[in-house]
Formats: C-alpha cells, sequence, structure tokens
C-alpha cells in the first residue's frame, strides 16, 4: 500500500510588492520548514504555491506610481522567486497566473460552475463609486470590520480573518477616493455559502483549526453564510467569455479555482480537465494550507465551497495551520506604505540559515510578536556560534533527557500542533549540549 499523500500549500502571495520580512514569518517559512521536517520522517508531500496577480492592489499600487502594471508584475514576480531561493523555501507546484495555460484553465472551471448550475448566473446588487465609478471591493473599498469593527478593506479582515463585503462592512467607501457607494444591478454567477454549510459545518468539526479561527466561523455562521458573486464588471482581473463576458473573475476565485487545478496536476501533471482534476483530489489524503490569519475564512470556507461546488465529493482538507501577526519596531509590516524590511535584502545581508532560524524563534505562532534589527541581532549572535560547533557546550545533557528534547523538537514540526518555536528551542539547547540534533537542523535552516 502507497504511503498516504499530504500536500502542504503556502499563499500565493500578491504581487504588488516584495515579501518582507513579515511574510516570510509567517506561512513561507513555515510550509516548507513542515514539509521538510515530514519527508524526514519519510512522508510523501508535495508543495504547492504560485502568485496572485489580480487582486486590484497590484494596479492602485502601479497607477499610483505611475508605472506599467505588467511591468511592474513581472518585476515584484521576479523578486518573490528571488526571496524564495535565498530563503531555500522550495516547492513542487508553483502556478504562474502570467503563463498562457492559466487563464483558459480558470476560464473553464467558472464555465462548469456556471453551467452546472452550482453557482446560477443572477442579477444582484452591487455597488459602485459614486465619485470614480469604480466596483466597489478588495482596494476599492473600505471601511470597518462587522465582525471586530477595526478597519478594513474589501475580501479579508486582516485582524480577525472575517470575510468582508460592502453589505456587511460598518461605514464602506471608495478606498481609492472616498467617494459613497452608489448600487447598480449586474448579473453574475453567484455562490451561496448557504447551499454548502453542513459540508462546511462536517470539514469544521473535523479539520484542525486555532480557537480564533473556530470563532470567527461561528460567528459567520450565525449570521448567515454570505452570497460571493463570482465574477463582477471591474478593470483588473482575468477577462470573461462566454455568457460571463464583460465580467472579470473575482480574485479569490481566481485563487480557489488555481489551487483546484494546480494541486490536481502536482499530484497528476497529466490531468487536464474538471475530470482529471477530480481523480487526482481524490488521492489526496490529507491537505495542510498554511496561512496568515487574515486569510481564514476563504481557506476555510470560501474556497472548499467552492471546490464542492465544482465536484469534489470530500475535502482532504485536514487543518489550517494559522500565524498571528509579526510586527516591525511596533508597528504592522506594510507593503503599500514601505514599513519593514525587504525579505530579500536580510537574506543578501544575513546568513540564510540564521535568518530562517531566528524566525521560527520569533514565529508570531499563537499570539502576535515583534521583529527588530537590535533583537535579530542578538539571536545571530547565539546561534551562529551554537551552528559553528564554537560555542562552549554546556553539561551534557543525560542521553534520555537528549532524547526526549529531540522527540519534543520534531513533533513540533509536524503539521498538527505545529509549533516551530518550540523546534528552534529544542535545536539549540541541544546544540548548546553537543547532543544529536536529528532532523531539527536541516528543517529549521533548510540546509541539506
Amino acid at each position: 500500500m502507497a504511503e498516504p499523500l499530504s500536500v502542504f500549500t503556502f499563499p500565493q502571495p500578491t504581487v504588488n510588492g516584495p515579501l518582507h520580512v513579515g511574510h516570510l514569518s509567517g506561512p513561507y517559512l513555515a510550509a516548507d520548514i513542515a514539509a521538510r521536517a515530514a519527508r524526514a520522517r519519510g512522508e510523501r508531500v508535495l508543495v504547492t504555491s504560485g502568485l496572485d496577480v489580480h487582486q486590484n492592489y497590484v494596479l492602485t499600487r502601479a497607477e499610483r506610481e505611475g508605472l506599467d502594471p505588467h511591468a511592474m508584475v513581472a518585476d515584484f514576480r521576479d523578486d518573490i522567486l528571488d526571496t524564495y531561493a535565498r530563503a531555500r523555501i522550495g516547492y513542487d507546484r508553483f502556478s504562474n497566473p502570467l503563463t498562457a495555460g492559466h487563464a483558459p484553465a480558470v476560464r473553464q472551471l467558472l464555465t462548469h460552475l456556471v453551467e452546472s448550475g452550482a453557482t446560477p448566473l443572477r442579477e444582484v446588487t452591487l455597488h459602485a463609486c459614486a465619485d470614480c465609478e469604480r466596483t466597489l471591493h478588495e482596494s476599492y473599498l473600505t471601511g470597518r470590520c462587522a465582525g471586530c469593527e477595526q478597519p478594513a478593506a474589501g475580501g479579508a479582515c486582516e485582524v480577525c480573518g472575517s470575510f468582508t463585503q460592502l453589505a456587511t462592512m460598518i461605514d464602506p467607501v471608495c478606498g481609492r477616493c472616498g467617494g459613497e457607494p452608489k448600487p447598480f444591478q449586474a448579473t453574475v454567477p453567484v455562490l451561496r455559502l448557504e447551499d454548502h454549510r453542513e459540508m462546511l459545518v462536517d470539514l469544521w468539526l473535523r479539520a484542525e483549526l486555532p480557537p480564533d479561527v473556530r470563532a470567527m466561523l461561528v460567528r459567520a455562521a450565525r449570521a448567515g453564510l454570505p452570497e460571493i458573486p463570482l465574477a463582477i464588471p471591474t478593470n483588473w482581473g482575468i477577462e470573461c467569455d462566454g455568457p460571463l463576458a464583460g465580467l472579470r473573475v473575482g480574485a479569490y476565485t481566481e485563487v480557489a479555482l488555481t489551487d483546484f487545478y494546480s494541486i490536481a496536476r502536482a499530484v497528476d501533471p497529466g490531468a487536464a480537465d474538471l475530470d482529471g482534476y477530480l481523480r487526482a483530489l481524490g488521492r489526496v489524503d490529507h491537505l495542510w494550507h498554511f496561512l496568515g490569519l487574515d486569510n481564514a475564512f476563504v481557506y476555510a470556507a470560501y474556497w472548499p465551497a467552492v471546490w464542492a461546488a465544482a465536484g469534489l465529493p470530500r475535502s482532504p482538507l485536514s487543518g489550517l495551520v494559522v500565524n498571528e501577526f509579526y510586527t516591525f519596531d511596533g508597528a504592522k509590516f506594510s507593503t503599500s506604505r514601505k514599513h519593514g524590511i525587504a525579505a530579500a535584502e536580510l537574506l543578501r545581508e544575513q546568513d540564510p540559515s540564521i535568518v530562517r532560524l531566528a524566525l521560527a524563534w520569533d514565529r508570531p505562532d499563537r499570539y502576535p510578536s515583534d521583529f527588530t534589527m537590535d533583537h535579530f541581532a542578538a539571536f545571530a549572535t547565539r546561534a551562529e556560534a551554537a551552528l559553528a560547533g564554537v560555542r562552549p557546550a554546556s553539561e551534557p545533557l543525560d542521553p534520555a533527557l537528549a532524547a526526549s528534547e529531540l522527540a519534543r523538537g520534531e513533533a513540533a514540526l509536524r503539521p498538527s500542533g505545529f509549533d516551530p518555536p518550540l523546534a528552534a528551542r529544542c535545536l539549540l539547547a541541544l546544540l548548546d549540549a553537543g547532543a544529536d540534533t536529528g532532523s531539527l537542523r536541516s528543517a529549521l535552516t533548510g540546509q541539506e
């Protein structure tokens, strides 16, 4: 019997800027560390990711800075891939929306959703800005989240992970010019999450989810699961055709469909249509998504519902590995405000082994944490000596204690109960004692 197959995903970053250290400390390093540890245990693992070029944050940045958006996307794509290479982050399949086959694959899947009746075309009320006339979604929409009442943009609340739409936001306005919302009618494909409530509740009960994610999902279920337009009239994104002509695929919908076909092709490179994708996904025993809290609703509800609508009978989702926020000198890392340190910059200036280990040690795992260069420098001095073996060894650990410390550290890198800060501390303790570090050193530092 074949070894069970696990798939780990890490988010497709929005290509509106370089990855910063806050990104790196979260799901990007985490998925790589977990995959290395799993393979060291002899498990079959595939890792997938890609790029997200169609959130309108991309166009917003290009327009504000007077840049050609396509050239900007290409530059940031290259920077992101360079960051992965410098950080020793690996993957088995990488979906690139800039390749010729991507848009047709997404259109094919969305057309199936509509023609099958799973997401029928309906006339709905959308909103545009009364001043600049942009359809209000993603960066074109700001207000406050109804779940936590904190400032939020369209799509996802960065504070509590709730799904944010104009109809459920407090004081919504245009995110570009501050104009008031103006309703208009549009015929669009609609996904009714309430139609998938039973499946979603079953999924939430059996999957491993952090307590704050469960609390957010409970609030969403009690309030009534939303209806989500999967394509809308807007000015950025994949252009639809056929009965959907004049619309563009919603960025979150695109990522859901991209993961659907990309994971399938990672399992079976020959999968080329819906039936092939479904067969391939049926071979996945465990699916773990690594993500930040802001994406919790889409990974736990939106995307499983899209996959169910596409015909997947049972989600292989085993759980979400979710990180909290990593701040920089006490304030949120921000690509748009250019607050923070670019990950590639830190990796060029510092030993990648130390960067990986420091960010695992300080990962905002179960609560937020804060990055400062002073803290990093202090950690680097400590870790460099330990990794080089020049740090004076403390009194050797009793072999039984060393074995327990190693077992604890290696167990901390399983997706279930994932705890890189604990694993990093175990590694340092074992190095200090001159004891065997098993697979910990390789998984945490990325050194073979």
